[in-house]
């Protein structure tokens, strides 16, 4: 016993330690689970992405080339010398293209086959566990997180992202090499400025990652007051509790708008520097390149291929941070999975080595057992314990609460062993016995049947798998579940909902108990199956269990003695020890026995409450009982009936309930009509919720227009220095100063200008994101109850859109505001520079030159990663996972381990091959960007060419044109590739809007009606028809009336989904009655006339306590 928890114990240290202080497993072992052809594919595009790396620096060789023979030609030899350059940039285009290709979609494609085959084992090894697993090491919660979250890190880890780092890695390698090879003495002078971008960047980093974490524990405060607020909807409205629920929620939102405001400022100044030290760097390594050029004999070509070669490596160190932290990540994730995708199970149900019973006769015996919970050893629930049952025989197991009458049940599912002595099936000890073998003899009904989100069929099937129509229609005439299936619109077809909450729990049971004895099992196990039903729901199941138990071993476990009476022997435990065991009318014989004392317990308390119905139905008293009869069950079988109930106390008037099938109703339609939202963006409205920021947006609007124009400009004075560097010694030293000097102006202006244009739109976006939050929340919060019992109203799906709405409608109006400030104020300074310096071949070029616009937004895309919308792709595969996992112990009892696992595997199959061919496509999107890009460079400096050859034109000019309109379009490429899909942002504030907009059909927030003053009470249900919205098929209400007089107390009573509770949703108005009317405090109307109270003032007369009360977090309704 010690050892074996111990060792659990260790495990679990262990596991919990990795988390806590970073374990992770070595770079080599993320790839543990490749298979051969994934091999295959990581060697390519290994080869692939090296030879892609390389591509960059020797396209500097021929850049530097090109200005040479542009620079050191005459007008009769430019067009041959620069053709050989052109035919360069053709033939790397085309091998660039080849590479690029090979290197995204091999790496993507692994990394897609690898994530789901690791997806795959997990989900297979944590349904392999044992039961103790989950009880002491894992919850629901971690598995499905990790399942989502952890996998996500490693696909990050193993899949382009390796291909990108070992490019970057090639480049940067590859950049240096030529750098010192071309010129050893500039290249290292350009090394000093290395250090200050890596020193910027992570300093802006490290501040980052702080203000991030402020601001996104803020966001998740916020999230948790949405969570718990529509969680309890209910609660909250019942007490008016709807603005205080807003105050918090806005205090939170407040202190994330000021998290925002410190990122923008923080951002711009990492993003100024970075520019300040790149501008800073080409103007000393234009001074200095000057110098060379005079001193040491360097050609202009060679200086500026020594300089982009640098800047090459250097970017491409700064690009592989990402990844190197992708890769940290996906580590310590891959090593939290991977400890348990090893993990073996001391009860193993993939365990062959055990003997096979082809047949048992179903005799049980737990012979001198001691246990204890392996999440609680220190507990010792049994202590010697023996009970013997023989075969066909029905045993009931009765005791108090913590006796240990359903670990009995638990041990011979063998969900646990026990720490010493036995237990034995037909003699023979089950550890000795395969687990599929002994659990497939076996069927079990718990208390709380799970049944898992499908058909109803599929769950019974889950009992046999390869059941026909006919043993599963056998099976559920069995258990008494036929006649309410058959009811059912869709019969066997009908979807139970997550958990089974499409039925009630009466109905649950009977699929649950059709479930267990469809594979006619030899062993019955009962674990209190009717324990958590209303009267006439047990009265229906145990009719179904008294004839399912004939011919079978029978365990009970119960706690009402009154459905044990008929059991061949019962078993009282206390303490963990068998202290009585008989009959019935054996043990009732003995008045001081344990059996008699409990019997009389119960008694004892159901004489209460006997007395306190007496006394509620008692005509003198003020008390009065009403009993709701028709259940949903019979509603929904479409006939029509009227049932009449006369109050037993006299009191004028009847209840009336008529059952229809009517269908889609008012309710329904005008739920539609809710739902029909319109399908243009109003732009402008969305602007107006920006308006108090418009004086900070014109301001930002001016620094963004001042950061659009420093790409043009470094054109110029980039073109400018090369020209310089084939003049005269005097005019190329002064000349090459000024320039160089030029750069740095425009990075001392880029550190000021940048800064400014995001802390500006920082605040206006933050205060953008808050105000629509803080709409959307008070808009949300005000509607009625109805609207939040639609699946897309939950409180996930709403938290969702505030959180993502919120935030793209703040980067369609502020940041994309910004950046279509920066695009015009490129592309205009670039034209006109362009135009002035040579108009004629500025519009040729300008016919080719968004080619390399395509490859730039290419280029940013890929760095961002194709991986992003990975974590969108597999919520249904999750959804299985989720079940499975919150419904272990009915997997494990039905031996489903495989079936899962497969359901799984065929819902990941549809996300894998999506990837595949993102992979796919996204190579062939990024390798013919790479040759757009290279062909387009080629185009341009051939017609320079044949310009300069003509005389059209002059060496300056061609580079001036160039430089200006590539690099305004490069950076107009890489700043659209960072702007927010338009598309999602527009999406986002139609239904930001559609929600503002929406009028509640019982808004607390309203002022209208009538205050009273004072209330005696009285309440008056006239004629009312209702169905809920959710199930408008089902009817609840048909010319119901009730009246009850002020001082009295009323009590409902009747079978489940009878419409009892019905009657206080309707008194609160959470709803409104289709039909008819709802008089209550002295006359004033809640629905139908006018004249009704303010719901505010009318709650504050009423005191609710509910079945499923709620407190949330420190907020006390």
């Amino acid at each position: 016993m010690d050892a074996a928890a111990k060792g659990r114990d260790g495990e679990e240290q262990a596991v919990e330690s990795g988390a806590e202080h970073g374990k992770k497993v070595s770079f080599a072992g993320l790839f543990r689970y490749a298979d051969g052809t994934d091999l295959l594919l990581m060697l390519v595009g290994t080869v692939a992405a090296l030879a892609n790396g390389v591509s960059q620096p020797l396209m500097t060789v021929i850049f530097g080339d090109v200005i040479d023979a542009f620079g050191g030609a005459t007008t009769a030899n430019v067009l041959s010398r620069v053709n050989k350059a052109v035919l360069s940039f053709v033939y790397l285009g085309i091998g660039t293209a080849v590479v690029s290709f090979l290197q995204v979609s091999c790496w993507t494609i692994t990394g897609e086959r690898q994530a789901t085959r690791i997806r795959s084992l997990y989900l297979k090894s944590v349904l392999r566990q044992d039961i103790s697993f989950f009880d002491v090491e894992m919850t629901t919660g971690k598995i499905v997180s990790r399942m989502s979250g952890d996998t996500v890190l490693v696909q990050d880890a193993i899949g382009e992202k390796v291909g990108k780092f070992l490019q970057l890695v090639a480049s940067f390698l590859g950049g240096f090499i030529v750098a010192f090879v071309k010129g050893w003495l500039l290249a290292l002078v350009m090394l000093a400025c290395i250090p200050p971008v890596v020193i910027a960047g992570g300093a802006v980093s490290k501040v980052l990652s702080k203000i991030s974490s402020k601001g996104q524990t803020s966001y998740s405060d916020a999230g948790n007051v949405v969570e718990q607020t529509i969680g309890a909807i209910k609660t909250v409205v019942s007490f008016n509790g709807e603005k205080q629920a807003i105050a918090t929620y806005n205090k939170h939102i407040h202190k994330a708008y000021k998290t925002a405001v410190e990122e923008g400022l923080t951002n711009g100044f990492g993003m100024g520097s970075v520019f300040f030290i790149f501008f800073s760097s080409y103007g000393l390594a234009i001074w200095y390149g000057g110098k060379l050029v005079l001193s040491k004999g360097y050609t202009g070509g060679q200086v500026i291929t020594i300089l982009m070669a640098i800047m090459t490596g250097a970017m491409s160190l700064g690009n592989a941070t990402p990844c190197m932290t992708a890769f940290a990540g996906g580590q310590s994730a891959a090593y939290r999975l991977f400890t348990t995708i090893k993990r073996k199970p001391e009860i193993d149900p993939d365990d062959k080595t055990g003997k096979q019973l082809e047949d048992i006769r179903g005799e049980v015996e737990l012979k001198d057992v001691y246990f204890s919970y392996p999440a609680r050893p220190e507990q010792l629930i049994f202590d010697g314990f023996s009970l013997r049952v023989a075969s066909g025989t029905t045993m009931a197991i009765v005791g108090e609460s913590g006796s240990g009458k359903s670990t009995v049940i638990s041990l011979v599912e063998r969900f646990y062993d026990p720490q010493a002595g036995e237990v034995l099936i037909d003699g023979i000890n089950i550890k000795s016995l395969r687990l599929d073998s002994i659990r497939g003899k076996i069927g079990l009904v718990s208390q709380e049947p799970l049944l898992f989100m499908t058909s109803i069929k599929d769950n019974i099937t889950y009992g046999k798998e390869n059941a026909t129509i006919e043993e599963i229609k056998r099976a559920a005439e069995l258990a008494n579940a036929a006649n309410f299936i058959d009811k059912l619109p869709n019969g066997y077809d009908t979807m139970v909902g997550q958990r089974g909450a499409q039925l009630s729990g009466g109905q649950k049971q009977r699929i649950a108990i059709t479930r267990a004895i469809i594979k006619n099992p030899k062993i019955l196990l009962l674990d209190e199956a009717t324990s958590a039903l209303d009267v006439e729901s047990e009265r229906i199941v145990q009719e179904a269990l008294n004839r399912i138990m004939v011919d079978r071993t029978t365990l009970v476990v119960a706690h009402r003695l009154t459905t044990v009476r008929n059991a061949d022997c019962i078993s009282v435990v206390q303490q963990g020890k068998i202290v009585e065991q008989g009959s019935h009318d054996e043990l009732v014989v003995n008045p001081d026995g344990a059996y008699s004392q409990l019997i009389r317990l119960q008694e004892s308390r159901a004489e209460e409450e006997q007395k306190v119905d007496r006394r509620i139905s008692d005509p003198r008293s003020k008390s009065t009982s009403l009993s709701l009869k028709g259940s949903i069950s019979r509603n929904s079988s479409g006939n029509s009936s009227r049932h009449s109930f006369t109050l037993p106390f006299g009191l004028p008037g009847t209840v009336e309930l008529t059952e229809t099938n009517d269908t889609y109703g008012k309710n329904q339609n005008e739920q539609d009509n809710d739902c029909e939202i319109p399908k243009k963006a109003p732009m402008g409205r969305l602007a107006l919720l920006n308006k108090p920021e418009v004086p900070i947006l014109l301001l930002g609007s001016i620094a963004a227009g001042v950061h659009g124009v420093l790409f043009p400009l470094f054109g110029v004075m980039i073109s400018s220095a090369i020209k310089t560097f084939y003049e005269p010694p005097e005019k190329l030293k002064k000349d090459s100063s000024f320039w160089g000097l030029m750069c740095v102006v425009l990075g001392v202006v880029s550190i000021i200008s940048i800064p400014v244009e995001m802390f500006l739109f920082g605040i206006a976006g933050g205060k953008l994101i808050e105000r629509i939050r803080a709409l959307s929340f008070r808009s949300i919060i005000h509607q009625e109850v109805a609207w939040f019992d639609d699946p897309k109203n939950s409180s996930g799906a709403l938290g969702a859109r505030l959180s993502v709405d919120a935030l793209n409608v703040r980067r369609l109006v502020g940041d994309n505001l910004a950046l279509t400030v920066q695009i015009i104020s490129t592309l205009i300074t670039g034209f006109i520079i362009a135009v002035v310096a040579d108009w004629k071949l500025s519009f040729i070029i300008l016919c080719v030159i968004p080619l390399v616009g395509l490859q730039g937004y290419a280029q940013v895309k890929f760095l961002k990663g194709f991986s992003q919308d990975a974590k969108m792709m597999h919520e249904d595969a999750s959804q299985v996972a989720t079940d499975a996992v919150s419904s272990i112990r009915t997997v494990a009892s039905f031996c489903s381990e495989k079936r899962i696992t497969s359901i799984y595997d065929q819902k990941c199959e549809a996300s894998m091959n999506q990837g595949v061919r993102t992979g796919i496509v996204g190579g062939i999107g990024f390798g013919f960007s790479f040759l757009m890009l290279y062909l387009t460079y080629g185009l341009c400096f051939y017609v320079g060419a044949q310009f300069v050859r003509h005389g059209k034109s002059n060496f300056g000019d061609v580079f001036q044109v160039f430089f200006a309109l590539v690099l305004a379009t490069v950076g107009v490429s890489q700043t659209s590739a960072m702007a927010t899909d338009s598309t999602k942002a527009k999406d986002s504030a139609i239904s930001i809007f559609a929600l503002l907009d929406r009028k509640s059909e019982i808004d607390s927030s309203s002022n209208e009606g009538l205050t009273l003053d004072e209330v005696k009470g009285n309440i008056d249900f006239q004629h009312v028809s209702f169905k809920y919205p959710t199930r408008p098929d089902i009817q609840i209400f048909s010319d119901f009336t009730l009246h009850i007089p002020s001082g009295k107390t009323v009590a409902l009573v009747g079978e489940s989904g009878s419409g009892k509770s019905t009657v206080i949703a309707l008194l609160e108005r959470f709803y409104n009655p289709d039909s008819g009317c709802l008089r209550s405090c002295d006359g004033w109307q809640d629905h139908g006339c006018c004249g009704t109270p303010p719901l505010d003032d009318k709650k504050c007369r009423y005191h609710c306590s509910s079945q499923g009360w709620c407190n949330s977090g420190k907020r006390k309704a």
